[in-house]
């Protein structure tokens, strides 16, 4: 799995109580996407949506704990949903 997947796959697994993370986080663990790409565009509307609001919050975690890496990593798949 790609390095920017599985921070994203990590990223998922902390809000397991939606059920539109629980399908993301599925899609994320059951297929082997080539890039960020094709994870993209794999996804409905529902699930960019509910990932961009669960990016939103993750990649601003990172930059308050200074997970420079974290950011640039989530950052990557977040340009790719717009």
């Amino acid at each position: 799995m790609d390095h920017t997947l599985k921070y994203l796959l990590e990223s998922v697994s902390n809000y397991e109580e939606s059920e539109l993370s629980q399908s993301i986080y599925q899609k994320l663990k059951h297929n082997q996407y080539q890039n960020e790409r094709a994870f993209v565009d794999d996804l409905d509307d529902k699930e960019i949506q509910y990932l961009d609001q669960i990016l939103e919050r993750e990649i601003n975690y990172a930059e308050n704990v200074q997970d420079d890496i974290r950011v640039q990593q989530l950052r990557e798949v977040y340009e790719l949903i717009f």
